[in-house]
């Protein structure tokens, strides 16, 4: 049923996207001293939804072909956070990836606001408030 609800889609989009980014960021911190380990880090998720809600590569030109597919994680990029490299080769800095760790905390609690606000709008129109 909430499938249908852009906002729903798009909340529970977020929600995967924060997942894979703490996975992301605590796979920089378990790493910090492995010699060679290059940082990483997700995609911004505005910029991973509007490519998938324009279709990304994907067009319709007939009616027989597949509409394109909704938001997944693999249209959000791990990217490389381009730091400069200590003498072991790592790139990843502590100082940031806890501001990273914070950000995705925020991330969180943003998309659950978002989430709770929808249900009480739904509650609302229901009447069941």
């Amino acid at each position: 049923m909430f499938e249908k609800i852009e906002m729903m889609r798009m909340v529970h989009a977020m929600g995967q996207h924060v997942s894979q980014r703490q996975l992301v960021v605590a796979r920089n911190i378990a790493n910090a001293d492995t010699p060679g380990y290059r940082a990483a880090d997700m995609q911004d998720f505005d910029e991973s939804y509007r490519q998938a809600s324009l279709g990304g590569d994907l067009r319709v030109t007939s009616p027989r072909h597949l509409p394109s597919p909704e938001w997944a994680l693999d249209t959000a990029r791990v990217i490389d956070t381009g730091q400069q490299a200590s003498p072991n080769g790592n790139t990843v800095s502590l100082e940031e990836e806890m501001v990273r760790a914070a950000e995705v905390k925020r991330d969180n609690d943003l998309s659950l606001g978002i989430y709770r606000s929808a249900l009480d709008l739904m509650r609302t129109s229901l009447g069941r408030r």
